[in-house]
């Protein structure tokens, strides 16, 4: 058996005296991977938070190398060679991509940043990554998955001994994963101890040695070999209960037209764009990080002025200028990022539940808190009330809110900007009802995601993009994995000529 690097001995976690996490004892092994896995709220974060220094446990310690210590904060844990790469990009937007890789920790001499040294290094770093970004360029405006590359190579550059990897893959595509795959062979290659958080099983149990499922903030099995047990074995630990196979294809009914783009064009971000959602289908939109997918779906919303083309709702011109244009025509977007774009996060679950579809003069809390109460029951969102405050949620739950509050516009065309970016497999299972559900009552559904499994699964239609481009459009039959990758990574295949 390898040896124990850092393990957790009886830890728990309460905050405002609600114990989110109990008694886990769990232990990363140098050269090994470790899988936490459960449904949101399980306490996977938290433990991860603990290790690195976030959160001090309520009970119980940490061991770093067999001897017992006390983590003041993620410093002074990067300084014994732990390091967490959040679930949500902590990263400073008015700062460039190098600075936010080096805060705190700045090349130089003398009170003297050495500028030159800091931007050769980070470019080494994203390279290793496969990442083109300018390490002199801003932060604002960058994607979640280019942000949560920076988390990553900032946590390299700490030459950590310790990684937590906290649902770093959940926006990136199949081809980013991979490349990650090689970095965590060549680090477990080089004796670090890591742990990986995820909820694409298939995943967990590529990458990683050992598995430990949570659930309810209770470890229900604990550091067990991954190939003693299977993936149906591991969701049924995860949620208490058989799941039945879901991903299955519907077939949609296709209504009347409704929205329809043509020829949109935003500068440097997508060229010439043409696209419909019809009643009652939903259109996935795939492609690589980068391609332009965000800024097209911002661009119907009105959240990017186009510099030429139309839009057309049920067959007429619309102007879209911004949301609240966008919101009148009956279109609503959740966006990728639910922490920066999609919810407040200091304010209650009823609050933000309501924000999309207030109607003044007069507001009518009692309202705002029954619906408020109705979405969270359907949802089944973890929660103590709708009155607790969003921030307090997991992230999982956190994005039902903001998928809830967007229903509740009763909208004609939804917009769906990776839906289910860390929501657990049985709240995945749930959305995927929802929005076939959706379509049966005729909205029309434009799907973004990098997860390729859940576009096949949903998509009656995939339109691929490539470099703000749209490059191919698939019916359902034509629609494969290899299809759509070779689409998205301009590779030749002949079936596409078709």
């Amino acid at each position: 058996m390898s040896e124990i690097v850092i393990r957790s001995v009886g830890v728990s976690k309460a905050f405002g005296g609600v114990t989110v996490l109990e008694g886990a004892s769990v232990a990363l092994y140098a050269g090994e991977m470790h899988a936490l896995v459960g449904e949101n709220g399980a306490g996977k974060s938290t433990l991860a938070k603990v290790f690195a220094g976030v959160h001090a446990p309520t009970v119980g310690h940490l061991e770093l190398g067999g001897k017992q210590v006390h983590f003041a904060g993620t410093r002074e844990a990067a300084a014994h060679g732990v390091a967490l790469i959040p679930q949500e990009p902590q990263t400073f937007p008015d700062l460039t991509v190098a600075e936010n890789i080096f805060i705190g920790r700045q090349p130089g001499s003398k009170g003297l940043v050495s500028w030159k040294s800091m931007n050769d290094e980070a470019k080494r770093l994203l390279d290793t990554l496969g990442v083109a970004l300018d390490p002199k360029a801003p932060v604002r405006g960058l994607s979640v998955a280019d942000r949560q590359m920076i988390e990553l190579a900032a946590a390299l550059s700490l030459n950590a001994k310790v990684l937590i990897f906290d649902e770093t893959t959940a926006s990136l595509t199949p081809g980013e994963v991979a490349r990650l795959a090689e970095i965590i062979a060549r680090l477990k290659a080089e004796g670090c101890a890591l742990a990986f958080i995820g909820h694409r099983t298939e995943e967990v149990f590529s990458l990683c040695e050992r598995i430990t499922v949570l659930r309810d903030g209770k470890v229900v099995d604990a550091d067990r070999p991954i190939g003693q047990t299977t993936v149906q074995e591991t969701l049924q630990r995860m949620v208490g209960r058989e799941l039945s196979e879901s991903g299955a294809r519907t077939v949609h009914l296709q209504g009347p037209l409704l929205l329809e783009a043509r020829n949109l064009t935003r500068r440097k971000k997508f060229k010439n764009i043409s696209l419909a959602v019809y009643s009652g289908e939903i259109v996935g939109l795939a492609g690589l990080v980068g391609a332009g997918r965000t800024e097209v779906a911002r661009a119907l919303f009105g959240l990017l002025p186009l510099d030429s083309g139309e839009i057309r709702l049920e067959g007429k011109p619309v102007r879209i200028t911004c949301p609240e244009d966008a919101m009148k025509q009956g279109i609503a977007l959740v966006p990728e990022d639910r922490q920066q774009q999609g919810a407040l996060l200091p304010w209650s679950i009823w609050q933000n539940n309501s924000l999309a579809s207030l109607k003044g003069p007069w507001l009518t809390p009692s309202k705002e808190r029954e619906l408020a109460q109705t979405w969270r029951e359907s949802f089944a969102v973890r929660c103590q009330s709708v009155e607790q405050s969003l921030a307090e949620l997991s992230g999982g739950n956190q994005q039902k809110v903001v998928l809830s509050k967007w229903l509740a516009t009763n909208p004609k065309v939804l917009i769906l900007d990776e839906p289910t970016r860390g929501v657990d497999v049985g709240a995945k299972a749930l959305i995927h009802e929802e929005i076939q559900k959706l379509t049966r009552e005729g909205i029309g559904v434009l799907l973004i995601s990098s997860d390729l499994p859940e576009i096949l699964a949903l998509a009656d239609r995939v339109m691929v993009m490539r470099e703000g481009n749209l490059v191919c459009e698939l019916s359902r039959q034509d629609a494969t994995p290899e299809s759509v990758i070779a689409a998205a990574t301009g590779a030749e295949l002949a079936r596409l000529a078709r």
